[in-house]
């Protein structure tokens, strides 16, 4: 019986139900995005690998390395492979909103250094054999439907061609990532082709390095090798911060700001304003059946049924409105991974 009459309560008048059933639906909709974004940024930095440094400039990241520092560091006991790593910046051509990450590395250290990444087409050697060749991960060769063999015309910002042509790259490797600290959506091509160019004056752009990744041996305590590195520039003539990748990838997060507590403020904000809008919904609720509990007082109802009904009546709304949000959530799962 008072199932009943809690199901004609909630249907006899739909609009503040469905309102009410609404804004309980935005609010954990939102708060289950935003703690999912902050989880994938923790497991981001939790899959960082233990094994592998990196050498910025201590002023900025913006800043850019001497190429003389690789030699150099090579003499560092424990280090066994030294990739460099530049920031391209540029932008796809075909798809002028379409921004990706791109990076000029160093095809002999690249691979070996990243084994969480594994050729799903094409061939690595042809990428590294070939001068004006890239690589690129699945998702971002499934999102522009990108074949091995096709051209990629980039637009340079940072480094731009002197007559003013696109960068152009031959994919000849497509990789997969097995964890979530390596992206899919990044393009890598050789950094010889881009010093060479800016060398033989048919590109402009900053001279040096962005970032040196280093690869530590087996055993060897990361500590030891940063203090190294880092007491081996302390005088100039750039001075470098040697960090885990762990700390680097933290440290690029944060270049936004505080982006995992900023989400959480978010977040409990919403659930706060949100909390309050249905309790004084619910409070106008009661005030408006004050009639109805006389009359169900008159028939021989207790209170503990009436205020049952009328909690009841505002579980029930947030039951469903949250399990709207988690299957709205669950439906957009795959194409916001993507």
């Amino acid at each position: 019986m008072p199932w009943k009459l809690l199901w004609r309560k909630v249907l006899g008048h739909p609009v503040r139900p469905l309102l009410t059933i609404g804004a309980v639906t935005v609010a954990v909709f939102l708060i289950t995005v935003l703690q999912a974004v902050t989880a994938g940024l923790s497991r981001t930095l939790d899959a960082s690998s233990a094994n592998r440094l990196l050498v910025q400039s201590a002023v900025s990241l913006y800043v850019d390395l001497p190429l003389s520092y690789q030699q150099k560091m090579a003499s560092v006991d424990g280090i066994e492979a030294i990739c460099k790593w530049q920031w391209f910046g540029g932008r796809y051509e075909q798809d002028k909103g379409g921004f990706f990450p791109q990076f000029a590395i160093d095809p002999e250290t690249f691979m070996v250094s990243y084994p969480e990444m594994s050729i799903a087409a094409g061939s690595y050697e042809d990428f590294a054999s070939t001068r004006t060749a890239c690589i690129v991960g699945r998702q971002l060769a499934d999102k522009y439907d990108w074949q091995i063999g096709q051209n990629v015309p980039i637009g340079g910002t940072i480094f731009t061609r002197t007559d003013g042509t696109p960068w152009n790259f031959t994919i000849k490797a497509i990789y997969e990532s097995n964890s979530p600290s390596f992206d899919e959506q990044q393009m890598f091509f050789h950094y010889s082709y881009l010093r060479e160019s800016l060398e033989q004056g048919g590109a402009a752009g900053p001279d040096g390095v962005g970032v040196f990744m280093l690869r530590i041996s087996s055993g060897t305590d990361p500590l030891v090798v940063q203090s190294a590195v880092d007491e081996m520039f302390q005088n100039g003539p750039q001075r470098v911060q040697t960090t885990t990748e762990a700390e680097f990838n933290r440290q690029f997060i944060s270049m936004l700001g505080d982006v995992p507590s900023l989400l959480r403020l978010v977040g409990g904000a919403v659930l706060f304003a949100i909390f309050f809008a249905v309790l004084n919904t619910m409070m106008l609720t009661g005030r408006e059946r004050t009639r109805d509990i006389g009359v169900m007082k008159a028939l021989g109802f207790t209170n503990r049924t009436t205020a049952g009904l009328l909690i009841g009546e505002s579980v029930l709304l947030c039951v469903i409105g949250a399990g709207v949000a988690i299957g709205i959530g669950l439906a957009i799962e795959q194409p916001l991974a993507a």
